[in-house]
Order: structure tokens, then C-alpha cells, then sequence
């Protein structure tokens, strides 16, 4: 049985892998992948009651997860809808490239951990084409932008896909993330920032144009800084809320969520019908991805059942026997991820390793969120901020390989050696 369930999912893997080429949706082979394999285990499995008993931990594990995910993408879609991210934008003014790149690369970094990675990437790349011309210096700051929103996602629990579900599965906390990942994440963003701020020295910027507000009203202007206040407090709070009442990040979302559509519905009471149908909370959600969600169900069900069979502890063991040291293993982990999903990666990761023997915020989880998330930088194809950055701007892969996938994994290499060094001067 456990041949068969490695090769099924291997198959679904490529075809998640190669979806471009191949033309066919990932939450598609990522469905059909966790039906075959949740198939044959139970057609392998006698104990039905045990069977029933990890399907429905798995569907509790998976819901929490989603939920989360889904809370998060309508409040950034929100927010998006009024125009709330103007309020960033606006505050980047300067004519020379170098300092805009620093500027860009900071306000993406922090952005990214308030709200996710491929949402940042999207907001800091249209404003990129509002503020540059020119295609290749656009092209320079598109890149920087995705190894920016990589790096500021993996801090921060609610900044990447990865480290949230390390988060809502108790591998880390929320506290914890942030201390120990934030000088590692920061070395991988300064290293190629500094390198490519040189690149740009000397070249300027034309005069903007002012934004054109005439016609916007003042309830315009108040009820989107609102919006974007409480989504970002909303978001932003969630580690908080978890750490007061002990329970799940989903419910402090799904709270936060219903708070931001009451006040919403308020604010929007007296507009007329044509005024309110691209502003509501309503809107917000029909415009999330949901194909991005259905893959996630898809690949983390796929996942348990490799972790129910314990072929996952299977492999975690020959690893530990043939390579032996965690950071080689988790580091190979992180670039791999370039090449592949980091999505099943750290989802496969998570039943590897027994939390009995690697308890909450040990050293390979921590590490673990570092690596997964910043990995992807390494290849356009790496990370959905990446992917995002590609189909905006039109970035070739091997234009991508050639310009920025080395300042990416010496970024990453350097994060790496300070975590590492980090981990030992403060463990011993």
C-alpha cells in the first residue's frame, strides 16, 4: 500500500508542478490526488473506527487552516475595493531610483507581514507602474519586491501560507516566529537590496503628476483610511487574540471578519445600490481566489494520508540516518521549495517530525518557517508572489534566473547563516 500511495502522489505532485505547461488547474490534480489516496487507505484500512477518527482530525486540521486563509484574502480584498492602500502608496515620493528601491523594499518587507506576501506583491507592482517607465528598471524592482514580500511573509504567522499553518498547527507561536526569524528574514532582504540599490546608483525618476482627487468625496476618503485601519488592526491583532483566550487564530479572524462587515454595512447605509455594489463586504468575497483555496484542501488532505500511514515518519528517518544534520536538511528543504510548492512541503514536513520529539518553537521549526518561505525567492516559479509578479509584469523565467535568482539565494544563504549563528549563541 505504501507504494502505491508514494507513487499517486508523486503523480499529483508533478502535475501541481508542471500545471502551466500542462494547462490543467492545481486545485484539480490536487483534488483527484487526495480522493485516490484517501481511497486506497481506507479500501487498506480494517479499523474503520481509527479511520474515522484521522479524517475527521485531518478535516479539523484542514478547516482551521482555511478559514483562516479565506477571513484574511476578503479582508485584503476589502480594503482593496476602497482604495486603502493608497494610503501607503502615497507616502513613497523621491527621485532617485536608488532611494526608492530602499523605500519599496522596506514599506514591502513590513507590509508583507501585516497582510501576506502575494497580496503585497500585487499592491507594491501596480504602484511600480505608476511611478517607473522605463520596462528594465520596472523589472529590477519587480524582482526585489518578490524576495521583499517572501521575506517579511516568513516573520510574521499571518505574512505566508507556510509559517500560518506551522502557526495554527502549534509548531510555533506567534511571539516566538517574530524574535527568532526577524534578523534572518531581514539579512535576506539587505543583501540583495543593497547590491541592486548600487546597480540602480545615479539614475533619477521623472516628476509625478498629482494624484487626481476631484472626484472623490470626503465620506470617500474617511470611510476608506477606516476600512483600512480596522482591516490592518484586524489582522494584525489575531496573534494577540490567541495568546489572551487560548483559542484558534480561525475564530479570532472569523470575529475580526464580521466586525469589519457590520462596520462596513454602516458606512454604506446611505449610499445609493449602484454606489454600494463594488464596495461591500459581499463583493470582497466573490473576488478571492477561490481555485488557491480548493488547492489548499486538496494538498493538505492528500498530505495526512501520507502522514496516517506513517510514510512520512518513514522518511523523516531515513533523512535523519543519511544526512543527519537538521540544518542541511531543513536548508535543502527551503531550496527545493523554489523549484516546487512550499505549500505540500512544510504540510509534508509537519508529519514528519513528531511534535513530541520537536516540540513547539524548536530550533527545526523555526527554521523550518525561515527556510520554506524565503526559498522560493530563488525561481520566478518559486512562490505565488513570484508567480503573481510574473503574469504582471511579464518577467521571463530565465530573465529572472539571470538577474535575480542569484542576489535571491545570497539573500537566502545569508539568512541562513544568521539564523544559524543566531540559534547558537543564544542555545549554545
Amino acid at each position: 500500500m505504501l507504494a502505491t500511495l508514494a507513487v499517486i502522489f508523486l503523480i499529483a505532485y508533478t502535475a501541481i508542478v508542471f500545471e502551466h505547461p500542462l494547462k490543467i488547474n492545481k486545485a484539480a490534480s490536487a483534488l483527484v490526488g487526495a480522493g485516490l489516496l484517501w481511497t486506497i487507505y481506507a479500501l487498506a484500512c480494517e479499523d474503520h473506527l481509527l479511520l474515522s477518527q484521522q479524517l475527521a482530525k485531518t478535516l479539523s486540521d484542514t478547516a482551521q487552516i482555511i478559514f483562516f486563509l479565506m477571513g484574511a484574502m476578503t479582508i485584503v480584498e476589502l480594503i482593496d475595493e476602497h482604495n486603502g492602500f493608497i494610503v501607503i502608496t502615497e507616502r513613497i515620493r523621491t527621485s532617485s531610483q536608488s532611494k526608492l528601491l530602499w523605500l519599496v523594499g522596506i514599506v514591502t518587507f513590513f507590509l508583507s507581514a501585516m497582510l501576506d506576501n502575494l497580496t503585497t506583491t500585487i499592491v507594491m507592482i501596480s504602484l511600480m507602474k505608476k511611478l517607473l517607465d522605463n520596462t528594465r528598471d520596472r523589472l529590477f524592482f519587480a524582482g526585489i519586491i518578490v524576495v521583499a514580500a517572501n521575506a517579511g511573509g516568513a516573520w510574521s504567522p499571518i505574512g505566508d501560507v507556510t509559517t500560518t499553518m506551522l502557526w495554527i498547527g502549534g509548531q510555533v507561536t506567534a511571539l516566538n516566529i517574530v524574535q527568532q526569524v526577524f534578523l534572518a528574514s531581514l539579512a535576506n532582504l539587505l543583501v540583495p537590496l543593497a547590491v541592486t540599490a548600487y546597480l540602480l546608483r545615479g539614475k533619477t525618476l521623472p516628476a509625478l503628476p498629482p494624484a487626481d482627487r476631484s472626484r472623490e468625496t470626503r465620506a470617500d476618503r474617511v470611510t476608506r483610511r477606516l476600512i483600512f485601519t480596522l482591516g490592518i488592526g484586524v489582522l494584525v491583532m489575531i496573534p494577540v487574540f490567541k495568546t489572551v483566550t487560548h483559542l484558534p487564530p480561525f475564530m479570532g479572524m472569523l470575529f475580526g471578519l464580521g466586525g469589519l462587515w457590520l462596520v462596513s454595512e454602516l458606512l454604506l447605509r446611505n449610499r445609493s445600490p449602484q454606489e454600494r455594489e463594488n464596495l461591500t463586504l459581499s463583493h470582497a468575497l466573490s473576488r478571492i481566489d477561490m481555485s488557491s483555496v480548493i488547492f489548499f484542501i486538496g494538498i493538505l488532505l492528500a498530505i495526512a494520508t501520507l502522514e496516517h500511514s506513517e510514510l512520512l515518519a518513514g522518511i523523516a528517518g531515513w533523512l535523519d540516518k543519511t544526512v543527519g544534520r537538521q540544518e542541511l536538511i531543513v536548508s535543502f528543504i527551503g531550496v527545493i521549495s523554489s523549484i516546487v510548492d512550499n505549500v505540500p512541503l512544510v504540510a509534508a514536513s509537519m508529519g514528519m517530525y513528531d511534535l513530541a520529539q520537536y516540540p513547539p518553537d524548536s530550533f527545526l521549526w523555526e527554521f523550518m518557517a525561515y527556510c520554506a518561505g524565503t526559498g522560493g525567492s530563488i525561481l520566478i516559479i518559486g512562490s505565488a508572489a513570484g508567480i503573481a509578479a510574473m503574469g504582471l509584469e511579464k518577467i521571463h523565467f530565465f530573465w529572472y534566473v539571470k538577474k535575480i535568482s542569484g542576489l535571491a539565494l545570497l539573500g537566502y544563504l545569508s539568512g541562513v547563516g544568521v539564523f544559524i549563528l543566531q540559534s547558537r549563541l543564544l542555545h549554545g
